[in-house]
C-alpha cells in the first residue's frame, strides 16, 4: 500500500504534533504551510524549522491575498480589530472570537486537497499505482475540546468535508480513491496534546502558538492561555519557553 499524506503545518504545538505522528506512521509525506496574509510571519519561520527537523518536504503557499477577503479578523486586519487577552478558557467556548478567520480551514484544506489530488493522480496515472494500493489523507490539527470556539474546528464540519472532496475530485470520483481528512487531535485536550507530543518526538522547542509576532509569546492571548493550560495540566514544561 502506499500512502500520500499531506499535513497543514502552521508551526504550532497542534500541527507540529499532527506532523510528527503522520511521519511515525509511515506516510509520505509533505508539509503545507499557508501564508495567508496573518499579521506576522513568526509561526512561518517556525513551521519551516519544524519541518526541516522532521526531514519533511515543505511548501510554504502565499496566497496574502487572502486578508483582503477574509477581512473581518483580528488577525488579517490588527490595525482594526483587538486580539482578544487575559480570557479565562471557558469564557473562550461561549462565542466566536475575532481570530476566527472566515472559512479559513475551508480555504486551506482545499488549497491541500489540489495539491494531494496532483500527487496521487501522478501515482495513478504515470506511476502506475493501482488504485486499490492508494491512500491520500489530508492531516489537520483540529481540535474540538480545548480550543476557541472555531465553528471549522468540529467533527461534524469535517464529515461534510470529506464526503464534497469526493465528489468534486477525479481521484473521488474515477479512481474511487477517497482524499480522506485525518483529524487525530479533535476529541483530545491540551494536556492529551502535548503528552502525545513528546510521545510522538515532536520539536516543541521550535514551535510558535502566539497570536502575536515577537521574540516570545505574549501570554494573553488565547492561544498562549490554551497553550500553558495544556503544558501545566501535563504536568511538563513548555520547551518553547526555554528558548524563546
Amino acid at each position: 500500500m502506499r500512502r500520500l499524506g499531506l499535513v497543514l503545518l502552521s508551526g504550532g504545538l497542534d500541527s507540529t504534533t499532527v506532523a510528527a505522528l503522520a511521519r511515525r506512521q509511515g506516510y509520505e509525506l509533505l508539509a503545507v504551510t499557508v501564508h495567508y496574509g496573518q499579521a506576522h510571519r513568526r509561526e512561518i519561520e517556525s513551521a519551516r524549522l519544524v519541518a526541516r527537523a522532521l526531514g519533511l518536504q515543505h511548501r510554504v503557499v502565499d496566497v496574502s491575498f487572502f486578508k483582503e477577503l477574509a477581512w473581518y479578523s483580528a488577525l488579517t486586519q490588527p490595525e482594526r480589530f483587538a486580539l482578544p487577552a487575559d480570557r479565562a478558557p471557558a469564557a473562550m467556548a461561549q462565542d466566536i472570537p475575532l481570530t476566527y478567520v472566515p472559512l479559513r480551514n475551508t480555504f486551506f484544506l482545499t488549497l491541500g486537497a489540489a495539491l494531494l489530488e496532483s500527487e496521487a493522480l501522478h501515482a495513478l496515472e504515470v506511476q502506475g499505482t493501482p488504485p486499490a494500493e492508494l491512500e491520500a489523507r489530508i492531516f489537520i490539527a483540529a481540535n474540538a475540546i480545548d480550543y476557541s470556539g472555531y465553528p471549522d474546528c468540529r467533527p461534524e464540519y469535517y464529515g461534510a468535508v470529506v464526503e464534497a472532496l469526493r465528489l468534486g475530485s477525479k481521484l473521488g470520483t474515477q479512481y474511487g480513491v477517497p482524499l480522506r481528512i485525518e483529524t487525530p487531535l479533535i476529541d483530545k485536550t491540551k494536556a492529551d496534546i502535548v503528552r502525545l507530543a513528546v510521545e510522538v518526538g515532536a520539536p516543541l522547542q521550535l514551535t510558535w502558538s502566539c497570536y502575536e509576532g515577537g521574540t516570545r509569546p505574549c501570554g494573553r492571548c488565547d492561544s498562549c492561555l490554551l497553550r500553558a493550560k495544556g503544558f501545566q495540566e501535563a504536568g511538563l514544561p513548555d520547551p518553547a519557553l526555554a528558548v524563546g
